[in-house]
């Protein structure tokens, strides 16, 4: 027979391991924003909303979704949730909403506010950074381990080419520049983990000639429109950067590790190159900040073993 305390050991671990709830490897997402979080005017608004869990009930998948599937692709085990509204900073989210999000404890937060900084008041970033303090201090209340990550966003191109923009009249990466020098101030009053530098990652693609930077005068032949039609918010195209960077920025993974067959990128109707070349801007992007490493040469991608069923002919 085997020993009382070697079965009991036994017993527990077996337990610990099948056990979801007892698992430490399950790690605890929450996403907090508006429209550039959940993907207004896109197809990403309601992909996959099954596999993320909305606070506020509203069936969004949106860009946390395809953060979700990414991890999956990647062996992660993450629970994904959002909690999201159009058109506000995190002003409304901790005030208006602080009981959806203090009732449980994170692992990790990834928010942004405004896209214009300050809705009443362009370029201001004094909110900004006001309520990236009160909202850490409250998602501190219920895990004071939590990492918090405050996402920088990108240039509006509506607020860039048009006479009445706020940024009227300066080059198309001066706007995302700008907020991510604000974002950088609220992180570091907010003491928080990272920021995500999605808004340079837009410039970077614009940079390089995978995205056009101008969606006025047309789109050039064999370039991007990461703005959807109303060059404000984020296209499909757009939204897969944007959640490239955010999943790269919060595992340390080389999103490339994912692979050209990519599963949501096949779901959501992109070419190989296409994924192969947006996956390239977000490492580069996050490389450029020492956030990850270049994956082992020859290393196979992670997504053919992973993708979920809907995927398979992706493969």
């Amino acid at each position: 027979m085997i020993p009382t305390k070697l079965t009991a050991v036994l017993l527990a671990t077996s337990l610990l391991v099948s056990s979801p709830a007892g698992s430490a490897t399950v790690i605890n997402v929450l996403f907090i924003g508006n429209s550039f979080t959940f993907a207004a005017g896109s197809p990403v608004r309601y992909y996959r909303a099954e596999t993320v869990t909305d606070l506020n009930g509203e069936g969004i998948g949106g860009v946390p979704a395809l953060f979700e599937s990414f991890t999956r692709q990647a062996g992660l085990d993450y629970e994904v949730s959002l909690e999201t509204r159009g058109g506000s900073g995190l002003d409304f989210h901790v005030e208006q909403k602080a009981d959806v999000i203090g009732r449980r404890g994170w692992d990790k937060v990834v928010m942004h506010g405004y896209s214009t900084l300050d809705a009443a008041k362009p370029r201001d970033p004094g909110k900004l950074i006001a309520t990236s303090v009160r909202m850490a201090a409250l998602l501190r209340e219920k895990n004071p381990k939590v990492e918090i990550y405050l996402m920088a966003t990108w240039s509006r191109a509506d607020q860039i080419y048009p006479a009445g923009g706020a940024w009227a009249g300066t080059a198309v990466d001066v706007m995302a520049r700008d907020v991510r020098a604000a974002y950088d101030t609220a992180a570091r009053e907010a003491a928080a983990t990272a920021v995500i530098p999605v808004g340079e990652a837009w410039n970077r693609a614009i940079q390089a000639g995978v995205a056009d930077g101008n969606p006025y005068d047309g789109i050039d032949a064999g370039k991007l429109d990461l703005w959807t039609y109303d060059h404000y918010h984020a296209s499909t195209y757009g939204s897969y950067l944007e959640a490239l960077v955010i999943f790269g920025g919060l595992t340390g993974r080389d999103p490339r590790s994912l692979g050209d067959a990519e599963c949501s990128g096949f779901e959501l109707g992109l070419s190989r190159p296409q994924v192969a070349a947006l996956q390239q801007v977000a490492f580069d992007q996050l490389a450029a900040g020492g956030t990850v490493r270049a994956m082992p040469s020859g290393a196979p991608p992670a997504a053919k073993a992973a993708a979920p069923a809907r995927c398979t002919a992706a493969g």
